[in-house]
């Protein structure tokens, strides 16, 4: 059972903001690369298409998901919860 302490405590953090964000793949380019970027240019991604993206929060890989569209946006289904590391 929880406290009124650490109920209190914890309706605190509730209102915190973080950053989300989902990350589709990354790349390494040469400056020279990046300046012949044009609109139209396809860079290459270290993934697969239609693979797992990464959801991150504040910059640490909370889970795993799927790009989904929903009317005329993007969203994310979560298929993966990953267990917090524990720093040391």
């Amino acid at each position: 059972m929880t406290s009124p302490t650490a109920t209190k405590n914890i309706d605190l953090l509730l209102g915190v903001p973080v950053k989300l964000t989902v990350e589709l793949g990354k790349a390494e380019l040469l400056i020279r690369d990046v300046l012949k970027l044009s609109q139209g240019s396809v860079v290459e991604l270290d993934r697969l298409a239609g693979g797992p993206v990464d959801l991150l929060v504040n910059e640490r890989l909370v889970a795993r998901g799927e790009i989904i569209a929903i009317d005329d946006n993007f969203g994310i289904r979560v298929s993966e919860i990953l267990s917090p590391a524990i720093p040391t």
